[in-house]
């Protein structure tokens, strides 16, 4: 499999040209787009993350995960949590001013990564001791236990099904004064989504392209050879459990402070099924293929909902696209761009072969 070889050159060459038109197209995106398209877009950026997060677990070691919601879960309640008691206890008005708020969104967002890191260090322990359905399983139990805790509100802290509601205000940093969050023109949360997708994106290509990465391949291909080679495969799992969780937990730490609101809904099963859809559509064996599913996911929801009678039966539409993307696409959409690239080149190759002779 090219696997390793295709991720390993994805930066070289022409391609940086064409990550580089990318990453300006999205730079200048919120100039030409309306407010929600603009919202709508930061949203598809997380969800990016989110779903290539899942699938250093999925596509590069092996192991589905069916409870990954509950570290946005999780980083949600962090967050708020931050926003609403910690720093109004702690003052934060006074000790920094005008950028009591930014203080108090950096905060959250470290809080969120390690409330979500720290899950995944336990519940990653417990899951990796199965393998195979067994492990789906006990993933999907621990995302439902803490479902059920939140909605259950004990001793008040998340509210039960209403959740927890915030809103990042005015901050005044040197003068200039901007929102962090607004409802109406969400542009400058839009280019904080940009700047951490760009930099959670690197690192996870960089973790994928390193030794732990081809380590973790290793194990997906075959765990009971990369044991004999001496590789503790249950370590590495665990390790590649912890990454995807706090990564994810990066992205629930985003996403919560946009939908101004964190509800035991966030840990359901249902939501831990948008990355595992977003990473089929995409193509598992492509480091940008959960990316490209996450836009196509998120889009063509979007687009159904333009249509009222397809919105009442939007699950038979969505199951519709995905299974045509399985029969006819080879590993997903990005798996079907590189053939289609591929016959593309063939094509022209053959047509220049005669007038070369």
């Amino acid at each position: 499999m090219s696997f390793g070889v295709t991720d390993r050159l994805a930066l070289d060459g022409g391609n940086r040209i064409w990550y580089g038109i990318a990453l300006a197209f999205l730079v200048v995106m919120p100039f030409v787009l309306p407010p929600f398209q603009t919202k709508l877009l930061a949203e598809v950026l997380i969800f990016g993350i989110f779903a290539t997060a899942f699938n250093l677990l999925y596509g590069y070691t092996g192991l589905l995960s069916f409870g990954h919601a509950m570290f946005i879960a999780t980083a949600g309640y962090g967050v708020a949590k931050v926003v609403r008691v910690v720093a109004p206890a702690l003052n934060f008005p006074e000790l920094f001013g005008g950028a009591s708020l930014l203080v108090t969104f950096v905060l959250a967002i470290i809080v969120g990564v390690l409330v979500a890191t720290l899950f995944a260090v336990f519940i990653g322990y417990l899951s990796v001791q199965l393998t195979d359905i067994y492990f789906a399983l006990i993933t999907l139990s621990f995302s439902m236990a803490i479902y059920y805790l939140a909605l259950a509100n004990i001793g008040g802290f998340t509210n039960g099904s209403d959740g927890l509601t915030f809103l990042l205000g005015d901050v005044n940093l040197f003068g200039l004064q901007f929102e962090i969050v607004n409802i109406v023109d969400p542009t400058v949360y839009y280019y904080i989504v940009f700047v951490v997708f760009v930099g959670a994106m690197y690192a996870l290509w960089r973790i994928v392209n390193s030794p732990f990465g081809m380590t973790c391949r290793a194990i997906r291909e075959n765990p009971d050879r990369a044991e004999a080679m001496g590789i503790n495969v249950t370590r590495h799992s665990w390790v590649a459990f912890i990454i995807s969780g706090a990564f994810s937990g990066l992205a629930g730490s985003i996403l919560i402070p946009l939908l101004t609101n964190v509800n035991p809904d966030h840990a359901y099963w249902t939501s831990s099924a948008d990355p595992v859809i977003m990473t089929v559509l995409g193509g598992p064996y492509s480091f940008l293929g959960p990316l490209a599913g996450a836009f196509t996911y998120r889009y063509l929801r979007w687009g159904v909902s333009r249509f009222p009678a397809l919105e009442a039966h939007w699950q038979l539409v969505m199951g519709f696209i995905i299974l045509l993307v399985v029969l006819f696409f080879n590993e997903g959409i990005a798996g079907g761009l590189k053939s289609i690239r591929a016959w593309v080149l063939g094509r022209v190759g053959g047509d220049r072969a005669p007038s070369a002779d």
